[in-house]
């Protein structure tokens, strides 16, 4: 076969495509019509978690050349265009543009939806309260640094629920208009530095380290001001015209951040679910074994414990803990009612689907 019947053949795919696109558009508005008259939310991340699972199966039932990433990334795309059919929908978090954050909050709602920076983390949660954003996106752990404790700080005062999570790889590149050897300043985030510390140290100990606010700043800074470099994400990079000298500079090659999707209601049952609780124990012994105890007889795996300061009196602490398992159904329902018997407070911030 020559290139020519290839690409004509190709060009018959393209308009099956096509045609197939617009038939599903008419579907899914039909689907938004009935939300509509119900009162349900447009966007459902349970829905396009199990479309996205069983899609993933799919392709590897029918030997896809295209791995579960790709498949995942086109129907983003597809979903993404749909929301936008159906509703203007708007996206704050956490900025300003081209951070890691938008980056993460573009991986999941696609680029057909509009995206609102904000300056705080708290101002994103106000956003998504107020009604001036119908999601929000935050991050709320690294695999390298930990938490993010202005997030957790937030939850305490806050109504939202978490809906979706997401998880992304991070990668951190030197970016600098001139070579490596002539760079006297660093800019970058004060997370980035600690992902990359074991780098800096043996590759630029002698180079000025400037921590600043966000990495698109550090771009912008980088840029403008002569032998100086940064330590950003490729998005950021693009964004001020830095080219990118030395690739994937973190020190573990699997660092990963965690960003949760906020909104006013958490998601139904998928059957694989992870739930996020905040609570704060009696003041007496073994308060917090006998809270943690039920999780532990009902075999119900727990992925991470994080421990604030209240604010509300001295030595008193809010504890976030993620399990898996939906809020809603067994076993899960019984051990946060046994975690209430030991706690002067209990918060389900949301349950939702886990990714990969």
């Amino acid at each position: 076969m020559s290139l020519a019947d290839i690409r004509t053949k190709i060009d018959v795919v393209d308009e099956q495509i096509i045609r197939l696109l617009n038939e599903r558009a008419d579907l899914v508005h039909e689907v938004g019509v009935i939300k509509k008259a119900d009162g349900q939310p447009i966007y459902a991340p349970e829905r396009e978690e199990k479309v996205l699972r069983a899609l993933a199966a799919k392709a590897v039932e029918m030997k896809s050349r295209l791995p579960e990433q790709s498949i995942r990334a086109i129907y983003r795309e597809i979903m993404s265009a749909a929301l936008a059919l159906e509703k203007d929908i708007t996206i704050a978090y956490f900025g300003p543009h081209a951070t890691n954050t938008h980056q993460a909050a573009r991986s999941r709602f696609g680029t057909s939806v509009s995206y609102v920076p904000q300056v705080t983390i708290a101002d994103v949660f106000d956003a998504v309260a107020r009604g001036r954003a119908d999601y929000g996106v935050v991050p709320i752990e690294n695999s390298t640094e930990g938490a993010v404790n202005h997030t957790l700080d937030v939850f305490m005062e806050s109504d939202l629920r978490i809906c979706a999570q997401i998880l992304m790889r991070i990668e951190n590149h030197l970016a600098s208009k001139c070579p490596r050897g002539e760079i006297h300043r660093l800019y970058s985030h004060p997370q980035v530095f600690g992902q990359c510390r074991q780098w800096l140290q043996r590759t630029l100990p002698n180079v000025e380290l400037i921590e600043v606010g966000s990495t698109p700043r550090a771009a912008e800074l980088a840029a403008s001001e002569p032998n100086s470099g940064c330590l950003v994400a490729r998005m950021a990079a693009e964004e001020f015209g830095l080219p990118i000298i030395e690739q994937s500079v973190q020190d573990n090659p699997n660092n990963t951040t965690r960003f949760l999707v906020l909104g006013l209601k958490a998601s139904p049952p998928t059957g694989d679910d992870r739930t996020s609780l905040m609570f704060c124990v009696r003041d007496e012994p073994g308060a917090l074994f006998k809270a943690l105890e039920p999780f532990n007889r009902l075999r119900i795996s727990m992925s991470k414990i994080e421990s604030r300061p209240s604010k509300r009196k001295a030595w008193e602490y809010f504890f976030f803990v993620d399990v898996d398992g939906h809020a809603e159904q067994s076993p899960l329902k019984e051990a946060v009612a046994e975690l209430s018997n030991h706690c002067t407070l209990v918060k389900i911030l949301g349950t939702y689907p886990k990714t990969t």
